[in-house]
């Protein structure tokens, strides 16, 4: 998936993971998409429950080798 941004949230636990999406997110223009990679399992919960209260899309999640990816589009 073609993304604009990468965010980096390996080693961080909650709320840090989510906290760096919204920081990242700001920065960002509306319909762009973020890539966020996390180690924390918390963070695939935590990620939608944020895409449900700011209005930004999860276009995708994945899990691979304890990683967790997600593709957030700004709304």
């Amino acid at each position: 998936m073609d993304f604009q941004k990468e965010l980096d949230a390996r080693g961080l636990n909650c709320p840090l993971p989510i906290l760096k999406t919204k920081k990242s997110l700001a920065d960002m223009d509306s319909g762009q998409v973020l890539r966020v990679v996390s180690t924390d399992c918390g963070s695939v919960k935590d990620m939608q429950a944020f895409a449900k209260q700011t209005g930004n899309e999860l276009l995708e999640q994945s899990e691979q080798g304890g990683e967790y990816v997600f593709f957030m589009k700004k709304k």
